[in-house]
């Protein structure tokens, strides 16, 4: 078995300037990348911070107490993050994800929420407007959330088993208190709740069949991601990663499952349908995803980009370094310098890890400093 390595300290790599091209045309929302990739999907990061220290994410060997956290001058406002979500959304943004580290840790969340439901993408929609947490302060804010304007809720949830899921998050939070966050979310009204679980081999893969019991029939859905090499803290393994095809496989053991067609282009989950006694997709059992970035790279119509929590923006989960577009907001850049700014970069934009994993070399491949997962979310 390989050795582990975990470095010692996460150095955040200087960003990138974000250059206003001359004479830029105004936005039509038509915007494309290289390989002819829309933006569709804006994901904000709104904090560096976590209560969780879950190894794949946040390993306790790195962000301990000496660990040094962006101060709060340097983290965008609310309404920096409303004005730049309003120029994505003129370039044909559809769906906005809240996420962090934990992003319920950012005081009065409700209110960013708020101000982006105020928000109408080109065709005069309230955008798609989601949230990712671990669970643990959702009990207490779901409602708040819900009435400002919040639709969908994802929660990470990786074990049933409370010694599992204890040693898991690292930080001995009981997994019940999680389960009465989801509980909270459905009491609020959100009609949409996802479930994700992070699959390691030898960790919490004998959970799969727990967890798919325990959702099947409830209204959410349960979403398993195959443990990913973002960032370079989390030890990353390929003999941890568990496939796919192989979580379908024991499911299906116990389980009939029937394939679902995508909802949206770009969407990154495999959709799989619980079964009834006639053999097709019973609505009423509802269904479970799985996300396959290690084994089953959907790089080809990846439309999401990210934004860091101090107004970094990058164009792939597995990206080292993201452009400056902070200094564009306090240097007194017009929203057109930004809008153009955002284009140029998209339109520029030609990455396909996932796709190159297996064959690049390991100073660009393993071995290469990315951006962590808890600076960027998921």
């Amino acid at each position: 078995m390989a050795e582990r390595v975990i470095p010692l300290i996460d150095e955040r790599l200087a960003p990138l300037a974000a250059t206003v091209p001359v004479n830029a045309a105004p936005p039509t929302g038509l915007l494309t990348d290289t390989r002819g990739r829309p933006l569709r999907d804006l994901r904000i990061s709104v904090t560096d911070r976590c209560n969780f220290r879950c190894s794949y994410c946040m390993p306790k060997e790195v962000f301990d107490k000496h660990y040094r956290y962006l101060p709060h001058s340097d983290l965008l406002s609310f309404e920096e993050i409303t004005r730049l979500a309003r120029l994505f959304l003129a370039h044909g943004v559809r769906k906005i994800r809240l996420t962090g580290g934990e992003p319920l840790l950012r005081k009065d969340l409700d209110k960013l929420v708020a101000q982006l439901s105020a928000l109408r993408t080109l065709e005069g929609q309230v955008p798609d407007l989601t949230l990712t947490t671990n669970g643990s302060l959702l009990a207490r804010k779901a409602r708040a959330l819900k009435a400002a304007g919040l639709q969908r809720v994802t929660v990470s949830l990786d074990s049933l088993d409370d010694a599992v899921f204890r040693r898991m998050n690292d930080v001995d939070f009981p997994v019940a208190e999680v389960l009465a966050g989801i509980e909270a979310a459905q009491a609020a009204g959100f009609a949409h709740i996802k479930v994700n679980m992070v699959v390691k081999r030898g960790t919490n893969d004998h959970e799969i069949p727990a967890l798919a019991r325990h959702f099947r029939g409830t209204g959410i859905t349960l979403r398993f991601i195959e443990y990913m090499d973002v960032g370079a803290t989390n030890g990353w393994r390929m003999d941890e990663v568990l496939p796919s095809a192989e979580v379908i496989a024991r499911l299906q053991a116990d389980l009939p499952l029937v394939p679902l067609a995508a909802q949206s282009p770009g969407e990154t989950a495999q959709r799989w349908g619980y079964a009834g006694a006639d053999g097709r997709h019973d609505p009423r059992l509802g269904e479970v995803g799985t996300i396959s970035s290690v084994t089953q790279a959907f790089c080809g119509d990846c439309n999401r980009a990210r934004l860091s929590m101090e107004g970094r923006l990058y164009l792939c989960l597995f990206a080292a370094q993201g452009w400056d577009l902070r200094s564009l907001l306090r240097g007194g850049a017009s929203d057109e310098q930004i809008s153009a700014a955002v284009a140029h970069i998209w339109q520029g934009r030609s990455d396909r890890y996932s796709e190159l994993r297996a064959s690049l070399p390991p100073d660009q491949g393993q071995g290469r400093r990315r951006i962590e997962m808890s600076y960027i979310g998921g």
